[in-house]
């Protein structure tokens, strides 16, 4: 019962509004279109140190979701999962962050059949720098914004408050569109 509010409280927070401002509040914002995307390392859901510059020279779909095995994280995960062949056309990589555990990540990855790099941000310290952090009832939680990041490491899109249930086509038509420049 438990995990049954707790789920409803995080979907109600991630479609709510945010009240002007609370967007990145404890970090600053998140990073502007045109930026270097801020660098970092995390554990993976495969337990290995993973950083951003592991990947330069493709576009990454860097994306913060509030809680592995809730209901709107696990739409958007299999969305992204789904149309793993079209990210790998187009060069893309997909990264997921949330503050969740490697090892929640690993059972995450395991339970739902999904073949991309999960990140654990204990403590949210990157979902900070991307003004990706929500604080509820004195937990921290990644809040559901997503950052396109172009092969040379630069933010290309930022996407926030994003709708999971259609976001993975909204942003492999934001890559296709970038890439015919």
């Amino acid at each position: 019962m438990k995990i049954f509010v707790l789920c409803a409280v995080l979907l109600v927070c991630a479609l709510a509004p945010a009240p002007a401002g609370a967007i990145g509040a404890a970090g600053g914002g998140p990073p502007s279109v045109g930026a270097a995307a801020p660098d970092f390392s995390l554990t993976s859901d495969l337990g290995k140190p993973t950083g951003l510059k592991d990947f330069h020279g493709r576009w990454v779909v860097l994306y913060f979701y509030p809680k592995d095995f809730t209901g709107g994280c696990t739409l958007e995960a299999h969305n992204f999962q789904r149309d793993a062949a079209k990210y790998e056309e187009r060069g893309a990589v997909v990264l997921g962050v949330s503050v969740d555990s490697a090892d929640s990540h690993k059972s995450f990855c395991a339970k739902e059949g999904l073949g991309f790099t999960l990140l654990s941000d204990p403590g949210g310290k990157v979902s900070t720098m991307y003004g990706s952090v929500m604080q509820y009832e004195g937990a921290t939680y990644s809040e559901r914004n997503t950052f396109l990041i172009d092969p040379q490491g630069t933010i290309a899109r930022v996407f926030t408050k994003v709708d999971p249930k259609g976001h993975s086509d909204e942003i492999l038509a934001a890559i296709a569109s970038l890439q015919k420049h």
